[in-house]
């Protein structure tokens, strides 16, 4: 009898415990949902709170291992010990940044509900990164791979359209995809675009894209409503793994290498602010909120620029 008394009494006393562990646990993740849903009706990108989410949880899952099972217990010296250990343990530089992003975001947040000092993140810094200048490719080999490089076959009609809206309107592979026609004025070649935060810009196209689109259109079969490209395997919209795809073969097959999506981009700012572009013209053409973003171009037409007098001018080793 006392045995059994004596089970019951450990039962109870476990059960207590994981309830109060489970409720401790939630205290974290409850609001790290809750802050989720916050950036997301503020106008952050689907990729950007998927991402958060899961450095949140790897976040979540250092203070639990810590003992720290209240967000009312987060304090800068563990915010600080878990961002060495993520350099420590040797995770790109990029990645650690993001991650560092997410967390102060996650702090800054529970700061502005009074849960947390304001004090928690100041002077965190992340890792320094590298500062890498965007690849653009020659004018003749983008020309190159738009033209020659979509297989023929009953996907070259989409592939070309795809690498004529990568580099004539500069837009990110998200805003590619997320096209709809309800998007496009075929006729004044403009298409409404829905960019960064939920921004709407207007981008214009060129005369090879408007017949691409008014062929496209007739083939594809989906009318002046829906999107512009459907997957073939069950999605609504073709994905971003598709295009990289797509963008990678049809650079091998002209001979490019180190080729994305966003190096289309990458081209078609560089070729604008090469041929006298106004640089105020390719940010808002870019979609950047701010200009200092834009002017990265700038380094690099200097140093293409500097590259041809070197290779081409007979004076320039002398």
């Amino acid at each position: 009898m006392f045995v059994c008394c004596q089970f019951s009494q450990n039962l109870l006393e476990f059960s207590t415990l994981h309830a109060r562990i489970s409720f401790m646990t939630d205290n974290i993740l409850v609001n790290i949902d809750q802050f989720l849903l916050f950036i997301e009706s503020r106008g952050r990108s689907k990729n950007t709170v998927i991402n958060y989410r899961v450095d949140l949880e790897q976040f979540r899952e250092y203070l639990l291992r810590q003992g720290i099972s209240e967000v009312s217990e987060i304090d800068s010296q563990s915010v600080r010990i878990y961002l060495s250990n993520i350099i420590g343990f040797g995770i790109a530089k990029t990645s650690a940044a993001r991650k560092l992003s997410a967390v102060k975001g996650f702090i800054k947040w529970l700061s502005a509900k009074d849960v947390l000092d304001c004090g928690v993140a100041a002077g965190l810094k992340g890792p320094k990164l590298p500062s890498s200048l965007p690849r653009a490719l020659s004018f003749e080999d983008t020309e190159r791979l738009i033209t020659d490089g979509p297989e023929k076959g009953k996907h070259y009609q989409r592939d070309r359209l795809v690498l004529e809206l990568l580099y004539g309107s500069g837009l990110r592979v998200s805003e590619l995809i997320d096209i709809n026609w309800e998007n496009i004025e075929i006729e004044q070649r403009i298409i409404r675009v829905i960019g960064k935060g939920s921004k709407e810009r207007l981008v214009p196209f060129g005369q090879s894209v408007k017949k691409l689109l008014e062929d496209w259109r007739l083939l594809s079969k989906e009318g002046n409503k829906g999107p512009v490209f459907i997957s073939e395997k069950g999605a609504e919209r073709l994905t971003v793994r598709t295009v990289h795809r797509l963008v990678q073969r049809a650079a091998l097959r002209v001979g490019l290498y180190g080729v994305s999506p966003h190096t289309l981009r990458h081209c078609f700012a560089t070729h604008l602010l090469e041929r006298g572009a106004p640089l105020r013209v390719v940010q808002e053409l870019l979609g950047h909120e701010s200009i200092a973003a834009t002017q990265r171009y700038l380094s690099i037409t200097a140093e293409q620029m500097k590259k041809s007098y070197m290779e081409h001018h007979p004076r320039a080793h002398e």
